[in-house]
């Protein structure tokens, strides 16, 4: 367990990395990224270990994957300005 957890953390880092390299200009400070990575990937292992049991290291392993990506899409933010318009008066 203590290795699926280490694991799941350098898969969480190497997306972290992946996305700060490819996404450097829409995302926030490399540290909130990083940090984003490893705890989803971490939150992810456990769930999916809790869910699935002992003996599916490789699933838990999918499931960091998983988790991680979707909680480093939710720092992105939008490539171009964003048009404002006033509200009719």
């Amino acid at each position: 367990m203590i290795l699926e957890a280490l694991g799941s953390a350098v898969l969480g880092l190497v997306l972290a990395w992946a996305a700060a390299h490819r996404f450097s200009h829409r995302l926030p400070v490399r540290t909130l990224v990083f940090a984003t990575g490893v705890a989803g990937a971490l939150f992810g292992d456990f769930v999916t270990h809790s869910a699935l049991g002992p003996g599916t290291a490789l699933a838990s392993l999918l499931g960091a994957v998983i988790v991680s990506a979707a909680s480093l899409s939710l720092l992105l933010r939008p490539a171009g300005r964003l048009r404002r318009r006033s509200a009719p008066a």
